[in-house]
């Protein structure tokens, strides 16, 4: 992994990363024992508001805005729970924060919860995490020592504590809804919206606040320097910085932290130090394999919410994925159908069916099977199934198969005319 060049949210801690002491150093838990002594949600709120945080767990949705529907729903039992999921191909941020930097994490997690006062307070892990929850645990009870965590916080009278809940390490119970589910003992199957907001509707059927790992090691920082300072880069929509998952064909992939609006050139061609053995790009996912891909001629766009959504696309949680110009685009569309049809939960019949289908199409012409009517069949699915599940995952299949066939329908027509991927050779018949 690569630290970034940026560091707002990556703050380099000397020692281990549990160590509570070196955190204290940097100014950790001024900001979580200054909210607990001032005692002013609408404050922390309203500079939330101000900078403009948006969340970083996909949808980019206003954070100040969130926490405030919490803490002022007209019911009063609220729970906070940090979505520390993280599944999808391509991303690893939130398991590179919760390794390297937990007290940040944790400050940020103790800061929501008390803001939007809850009655308990999680974090969601995925199962998969075992060396980061062992360290979230030790920078637990460093804090707990330092008394920042668990009864009688800074002596204010205050108990609040972080329980850790092993997730199912799935894709789909990573879906904000589908994980509060799966905390209650339920199937990890995500709810249609409305009206199962977890705001309105969340944990135990009461007001939730549901973070992503980035987002709220956001908050320490953005708290202790003003909204001024967090609002100094990225865009005047979405300001600030991100983390952003580099793999694929690039030379040093990693997570680097870069203002938002900055170019994939410059994340591929800087941060990723180019593509390897001279190859050129082919095409990138910006936002992971739910997003549209785009083409070697874009990768001067900038990398925010609103210019690769008006660019037909999304950012997603950042999670790049970089594809060269020896890659075979087919095969590459097989892989991503394979993640999703394994990965769907089953509770949408259009999804169960339609993931299966368009993965079982795509292994046809992969396998040089394929036959022209295949593409039409392909694309009459997609148009089926798009928009029709309680979360996104048959949706991302589609527009998965749907960008593909548009940018490299002649990588398709290709394999059924040859009986074969053209990449590889051609089999031998015996005489």
């Amino acid at each position: 992994m690569v630290e970034a060049m940026s560091p707002r949210v990556l703050r380099k801690i000397p020692g281990e990363a549990w160590d509570s002491d070196a955190y204290c150093q940097q100014g950790g838990y001024e900001v979580w024992a200054k909210c607990v002594i001032k005692n002013d949600p609408q404050s922390t709120i309203a500079q939330l508001k101000e900078a403009h945080l948006r969340g970083r767990g996909g949808a980019g949705f206003p954070t100040g805005l969130k926490w405030d529907k919490v803490l002022n729903h007209r019911i009063q039992e609220h729970y906070f729970v940090c979505n520390a999921g993280e599944h999808e191909p391509g991303t690893f941020k939130d398991r590179f924060l919760l390794r390297h930097h937990p007290h940040q994490l944790l400050e940020g997690c103790l800061i929501a919860a008390y803001t939007v006062g809850v009655k308990a307070a999680y974090i969601y892990l995925n199962h998969e995490f075992a060396e980061e929850k062992a360290i979230f645990e030790r920078a637990k009870e460093e804090a707990r020592a330092k008394g920042f965590l668990g009864e009688n916080i800074l002596g204010t009278g205050l108990n609040l504590d972080i329980e850790v809940f092993d997730g199912y390490g799935s894709y789909v119970a990573g879906e904000e809804t589908a994980m509060l589910e799966s905390m209650q003992g339920r199937p990890a199957q995500p709810k249609q919206k409305p009206p199962f907001y977890p705001t309105e509707f969340g944990l135990h059927g009461k007001p939730t606040l549901v973070n992503n790992v980035e987002t709220l090691s956001n908050i320490p920082n953005l708290l202790r320097n003003g909204p001024a300072w967090f609002r100094e880069v990225g865009t005047s929509a979405t300001p600030g910085t991100m983390l952003f998952s580099l793999s694929g064909a690039v030379n040093r992939s990693g997570v680097y932290e870069l203002p938002l609006g900055t170019s994939i050139r410059h994340l591929i061609e800087v941060c990723g130090q180019g593509v390897p053995s001279g190859h050129g790009v082919k095409a990138v996912f910006p936002g992971g394999p739910s997003f549209s891909m785009i083409g070697a001629d874009q990768l001067d766009l900038p990398m925010d919410f609103d210019s690769l959504k008006k660019a037909g696309t999304g950012l997603g949680s950042a999670g790049v994925i970089v594809v060269d110009d020896a890659t075979c685009m087919v095969e590459q569309t097989l892989k991503f159908s394979h993640f999703f049809e394994q990965e769907t939960c089953g509770q949408c019949p259009p999804c169960k069916i339609g993931t299966e289908e368009l993965a079982t199409l795509v292994r046809k012409i992969e396998d040089g099977k394929g036959e022209e009517k295949d593409l039409a069949k392909l694309l009459q699915i997609c148009g089926f199934v798009k928009g029709t599940g309680f979360c996104t995952l048959v949706t991302g299949a589609a527009v998965l198969v749907q960008n593909s066939l548009r940018l490299f329908r002649d990588e398709f027509e290709e394999h059924i005319r040859l009986g074969r991927c053209p990449q590889k050779p051609e089999p031998v018949v015996a005489g």
